[in-house]
């Protein structure tokens, strides 16, 4: 059995925090920004429904992206629009704190939506790179230092809140600590890109194993984006949760989401990916159960944890998996299955909205929960998922 010498371990530890650290910038700007939401609408005097529409720029500006990023980092490779969309990512979010009219901060966030997913797929190619680098599954990790840079970035919103910090300066000190990095942890990343062969086309339809991946990507991220904008209310509307304890789901699962991520890559060389995502879909399933059929503060809290638990190994197994493609690059790839997984972290939210204006949350919980046996079900299926 071949090993590596201290130097090439030392080589690839240093290539795996570099690029550690862009995952974490991402992650804080993306909070930062989520934790100033309520501020900057009273600051701009905006109804909910107001906000709402103008909230609809950031997804917009992230969708046009996912083409433009495949084709982007085939042509320049990912460590060039990395650098770039990173500088514009955090640029960005100090022009959302200066916007003085809704038609500024509209365009804002469209740059920041557009500039996040360049930051995305780039980042999640060099990844794969660093992953090829290791031979073994590392990519959970990767992720779960953008989950910790979310509790980093909204524990600092807090702070920042109560200082009474004007947005503007409190996304102005994020811009500069992301410079700061950015100059740093650019000159460790990787320069080159894993099976980025020139003769792959970079607009090519997906192949079955793609497909499967970005159709358990869709179902994952259904579940992901009903829990980050609904699990408050169904605390406080089905649980009948008071004061603090409305965002104890929540934060529930934000830590099992973040936690398990720093794990599952282990699970993943100990079990295999398709056990691992059978095991994802099961646990989603289970926790959204226990929050219907018993709905209660302490079992509610323990079916998100179960919850956050299964969410937070899909999509970082689905992007190492998709950057292995044999018939497209890893930013094409990664884009394409990404492009897929999208659309289901839009129409979850709204989904449960609509199922529960007809029926009832706990039953639009359950529609959510036969998502995640969607998941099981897939990775069962497919024959492409080892």
């Amino acid at each position: 059995m071949l090993t590596s010498s201290p130097a090439q371990r030392h080589s690839k530890l240093v290539y795996r925090v570099a690029v550690g650290c862009f995952y974490f910038l991402q992650g804080i700007s993306f909070a930062s920004w989520g934790s100033r939401i309520p501020t900057i609408q009273q600051q701009m005097g905006l109804s909910e429904a107001e906000l709402g529409g103008v909230l609809l720029a950031l997804p917009v500006g992230l969708l046009l992206s996912l083409p433009v990023a495949g084709w982007a980092i085939a042509k320049v490779g990912s460590r060039s629009i990395l650098i770039f969309s990173g500088i514009l990512y955090s640029t960005t979010l100090v022009a959302i704190g200066y916007s003085e009219s809704t038609v500024q901060l509209v365009m804002a966030l469209f740059v920041f939506g557009f500039a996040g997913n360049l930051m995305n797929i780039s980042v999640n190619t060099q990844g794969v790179g660093v992953e090829d680098l290791y031979q073994k599954s590392i990519m959970a990790s990767f992720h779960g230092m953008w989950s910790l840079a979310g509790f980093t970035g909204a524990a600092i919103g807090t702070l920042m809140i109560g200082q009474g910090v004007a947005p503007f300066h409190h996304f102005l000190l994020i811009m500069f600590l992301s410079y700061v990095a950015i100059a740093v942890a650019s000159r460790f990343v990787l320069r080159g890109d894993v099976n980025s062969d020139t003769d792959k086309p970079v607009f090519v339809m997906p192949d079955k194993s793609l497909i499967d991946l970005g159709v358990i990507c869709f179902f994952a991220m259904i579940c992901e984006g009903a829990m980050f904008d609904w699990s408050g209310v169904y605390f406080k509307k089905v649980i009948g949760a008071e004061g603090a304890w409305i965002g104890a789901g929540y934060t529930a699962f934000m830590c099992t989401m973040a936690g398990t991520r720093f794990v599952a890559d282990w699970f993943t060389r100990r079990f295999g990916m398709q056990r691992i995502l059978q095991a994802s879909g099961l646990l989603t399933a289970s926790g959204l159960l226990i929050a219907v059929l018993l709905p209660h503060l302490y079992t509610a809290i323990l079916g998100f944890l179960f919850v956050g638990a299964g969410v937070s190994a899909v999509v970082p197994l689905v992007y190492s998996a998709a950057g292995k493609s044999k018939v497209m690059s890893p930013g094409v790839a990664l884009a394409a299955v990404s492009t897929i997984g999208f659309f289901g972290f839009l129409l979850g939210p709204p989904l449960i909205g609509f199922i529960a204006g007809s029926t009832s949350l706990r039953i639009s919980f359950t529609v959510i929960a036969a998502m995640g046996l969607a998941v099981a079900a897939v990775a069962t299926k497919s024959k492409t998922i080892e």
